[in-house]
């Protein structure tokens, strides 16, 4: 009988450890990953290329299902409207998750005014949401059964947006299904589609969208435990003059070099250590890749995966960063 990981959605097996499903005991309602994931957490890389994540997606959309687009507040891609690419067929419902991470001064209506502002209107429903405090998830079902078109509902997104513990939350609240989905904040960690039935529908979790502009890709697992941590953002405020620059632990640094003094509020996790520095006389991490940015006035400098920085004047900066780290502007959100 064939059998999948209840934790990661693998196809359970047992004749190669070194490849995706493998347990010693077919028995065994996980993968020897997601036991040591949950148990120790310890995590395992699997080889699974962007491509074979993509196909599941592309699949989806031939299905004309209802879809659920859950992304992190903290890292809202540049082009939300892409994900359409891909599900041209379906109804999506834009799910912006980790409204817990953000202060309470930043409502709900404010973020839904500013993706209406900035993005394309693509989705049929848009909504703000924690799946880690269960904030807004009742409504998030009812717009699942006012939109639904068929009996499936898919849930899709970038790695590390929150999408097993939102599909966890739906089932400690709304299913008579105790099993649970394996959460890490490592990127893969659901490695196939994972099929919840509900009353009336099925909701079934896919793999995360591996995005190889996310930095999370790039630093070390104890930072990525850091940028992942649950606690609400402390946003931290630095006036800052040319020359100066603010360093964030190993991975990162900000460099003004252009304009007069301004403000920068960093709205990061509250674990990731931040130092300010002066920029001519250090030269920490200036071997990273330099982008330079021109600000207008009131911007966001965005950090893919990180977090973002509003600042209030014109200027410019250079950021140090890996290579393939998305780093852009966009007007502010908050």
């Amino acid at each position: 009988m064939i059998k999948y990981c209840k934790g990661c959605g693998a196809r359970l097996q047992d004749n190669n450890v070194l490849l995706e499903g493998y347990t010693n005991d077919l028995t065994n309602d996980l993968c020897r990953r997601c036991f040591r994931l949950k148990n120790y957490g310890e995590y395992q890389i699997v080889a699974k290329t962007n491509d074979e994540y993509l196909e599941i997606i592309k699949n989806v959309g031939k299905t004309k299902s209802l879809v659920l687009y859950v992304v992190d507040l903290l890292s809202i891609p540049e082009h939300l409207e892409s994900i359409k690419e891909y599900l041209s067929n379906n109804k999506v419902i834009l799910v912006l998750n980790k409204k817990d991470m953000l202060p309470l001064s930043v409502t709900d209506e404010k973020i839904i005014e500013y993706i209406n502002r900035t993005q394309e209107d693509v989705f049929v429903d848009k909504i703000v949401i924690s799946a880690n405090k269960n904030y807004n998830l009742d409504r998030l079902m009812n717009l699942i059964k006012k939109h639904r078109v068929y009996k499936d509902v898919y849930v899709v997104g970038s790695t590390n947006a929150g999408k097993s513990t939102l599909m966890n939350k739906i089932i400690e609240n709304y299913s008579v299904d105790t099993s649970s989905i394996t959460i890490s904040s490592m990127p893969s960690t659901t490695l196939d589609e994972i099929r919840i039935p509900f009353k009336d529908f099925v909701l079934i979790d896919t793999p995360g969208i591996v995005d190889s502009y996310n930095i999370v890709n790039y630093i070390t697992e104890s930072n990525i435990k850091k940028i992942s941590s649950h606690s609400t953002i402390k946003p931290r405020t630095y006036q800052i003059k040319k020359g100066q620059a603010l360093v964030f632990e190993d991975f990162l640094r900000i460099d003004y070099v252009e304009g007069e003094r301004n403000s920068f509020t960093v709205f990061v996790s509250n674990d990731i250590t931040i130092k300010r520095i002066n920029g001519k006389r250090h030269n920490d991490l200036k071997d990273l890749s330099r982008k330079e940015l021109n600000l207008k006035y009131h911007e966001d400098v965005v950090i893919n995966g990180l977090g973002f920085v509003k600042t209030i004047l014109e200027g410019k900066v250079y950021v140090y960063v890996n290579k393939d780290v998305s780093v852009f502007t966009r007007k502010s959100m908050v």
